[in-house]
C-alpha cells in the first residue's frame, strides 16, 4: 500500500514541510543542489536514483518553488535553488552534521568551511574563527577524512567534490 503524500489532519508547520521535503531522495537532491548540481543527468549519476523518481521529485520541488527550472548555457534544462530552497540550508547542514556524528566512523566525508577565512563551520552554522553565521553562498565544501579515495569510475559530481568547491557554484558533468 502506497503512503499518502500529505498529512491532511495536521495543521502543523513540520507536517507541511514534510509534504515538500519528506519523501525518500528529496533531501539528497537538495544536498546536491547546494553542491551545485543543476542537470538531470548529473543528479541521476551522482545519486544513482531511478530516473522516474528523480523526475517526479524535481517536478515536485519546482512546483512548490524550492527549485526553479530554466534552460542553461548548453541549451539543456537546469535546476537551481530558489531563495525558498536556499533557506533550507541550515536544516540540510544540521542533518549532515548529525549523520557525521552518529554514522561516520571514519569521519565526515565532507567538511564545511567559511570561504572568507577557511575556518570550519560549527554545528550551529557559525564560523569557528570569526563567529559569523555562514550561509551557503559563503560555504566551501572540502573533502573530509571519511571520503574514499578518488576513482576513475567516479561520476563528474563526485570527481568535482574531491576538491574544495564553493556551494551553489555549478558542477558541470
Amino acid at each position: 500500500m502506497a503512503l499518502p503524500h500529505d498529512y491532511p489532519g495536521e495543521a502543523c508547520s513540520l507536517a507541511r514541510t514534510l509534504e515538500i521535503v519528506g519523501e525518500r531522495w528529496t533531501l539528497l537532491i537538495l544536498r546536491d543542489a547546494f553542491y551545485g548540481v543543476r542537470r538531470f543527468g548529473d543528479f541521476a549519476a551522482h545519486l544513482n536514483v531511478p530516473r522516474a523518481v528523480l523526475s517526479e521529485r524535481l517536478k515536485s520541488l519546482t512546483a512548490t518553488g524550492v527549485l526553479t527550472r530554466a534552460t542553461g548555457s548548453a541549451g539543456r534544462d537546469e535546476y537551481q535553488l530558489t531563495d525558498k530552497g536556499a533557506a533550507l540550508w541550515p536544516a540540510v547542514r544540521a542533518l549532515v552534521a548529525w549523520g557525521d556524528e552518529h554514522y561516520a566512523p571514519r569521519g565526515p566525508r565532507r567538511l564545511f568551511r567559511h570561504v572568507t577565512d577557511e575556518a570550519p563551520i560549527d554545528g550551529s552554522g557559525r564560523c569557528t574563527v570569526c563567529g559569523a553565521v555562514v550561509g551557503p553562498e559563503e560555504t566551501l565544501v572540502a573533502p573530509g577524512p571519511g571520503l574514499p579515495a578518488p576513482s576513475p569510475q567516479d561520476d563528474p559530481v563526485t570527481a568535482t567534490l574531491a576538491r574544495p568547491h564553493l556551494l551553489l557554484r555549478p558542477v558541470r558533468g
